[in-house]
């Protein structure tokens, strides 16, 4: 697999993000490196374990990771293969449900992640909530945002959005993320840009719409609904949810859906300014989930 790396230098300085990179590659991953944060104390009482999407890394958490450091736990946030500062395949075919999703698994089996706090939203969620049920004794509980379930079914708002971005292979992902946060400053607009110095580092932009599951039969359809239903009958841990409420694909209505689906669920959390990277009011939601469960 080809792949290409984005320049050190182009990740210096970013603003609100101190923590240094660490990288790891398997068979899972296909000798690509993996890099992600790992920061706190490794024998904490909780793995936060938070899960970006397109076309994000791990610096969207930037505000949820002082919080949830405080509380004594540890943060693990990964890039995933093909953003941030992960290696990026250069085929757009490359990308699969999933290869990504067994590099995530093949990720908290090598870094052997207990007591989980899985944190997700967007494909964080789409990969990330189909991990639990193959791994139960790993995971406690869920913060989740803005995200759901890939089971074949998808929205037109969503149709909208995949016939955008397969209209742009050069993606503005700067431009992307001011119009959905107009408070960024120039420096985080930059550091959102930062891991695509050019069109060919955004093989994964262009093909991650076109691998969330539209068919009952598409590539991780199946092992979706099997989470849902995992989910609806079996899961015991704590959860949070919180909602960016001016998403116009993931906002409140496929989220209260969503809710439907996880047992136990409490009442959202709703974000009035947020959008679909919510996690830009981050910090609020970090320790309102803590809250819930009682502080850590």
């Amino acid at each position: 697999m080809q792949a290409l790396t984005t320049p050190a230098d182009r990740f210096e300085g970013l603003p609100g993000f101190p923590w240094p990179v660490r990288r790891w590659a398997g068979d899972a991953t296909r000798g690509l490196a993996l890099a992600y944060l790992d920061e706190g104390p490794v024998d904490g009482d909780h793995v936060f374990l938070c899960l970006h999407g397109n076309p994000s890394w791990a610096y969207l958490y930037r505000k949820m990771v002082p919080v949830f450091l405080a509380s004594g736990g540890r943060v693990v946030a990964p890039d995933l293969i093909g953003f941030g500062r992960s290696d990026k395949p250069a085929l757009e075919a490359d990308h699969t449900f999933d290869f990504h999703r067994a590099s995530l698994s093949g990720f908290i089996e090598a870094l052997d992640l207990r007591r989980v706090t899985l944190v997700v939203q967007d494909w964080g969620g789409l990969f990330g909530l189909t991990l639990p049920m193959d791994m139960p004794d790993r995971f406690e509980r869920l913060l989740v945002m803005n995200t759901g379930f890939g089971t074949g079914q998808v929205t037109e708002g969503f149709r909208a959005w995949r016939a955008f971005s397969n209209s742009r292979p050069d993606l503005d992902v700067g431009a992307l993320f001011r119009r959905s946060e107009s408070t960024l400053s120039t420096g985080e607009i930059a550091a959102y840009d930062a891991p695509f110095p050019d069109a060919r580092y955004k093989a994964a932009l262009r093909a991650f719409p076109n691998l969330v599951p539209d068919g009952a039969d598409a590539p991780g359809a199946a092992v979706s609904r099997a989470a849902r239903d995992w989910f609806e009958t079996t899961w015991r841990g704590a959860s949070f949810m919180a909602i960016g409420m001016k998403d116009p694909v993931m906002g409140e209505p496929a989220m209260l859906a969503l809710r439907g689906s996880i047992a136990g669920c409490p009442e959202p959390m709703r974000v009035q300014h947020g959008g679909h990277f919510v996690q830009e009011h981050g910090a609020a939601i970090a320790e309102a989930a803590l809250a819930s469960w009682g502080g850590r």
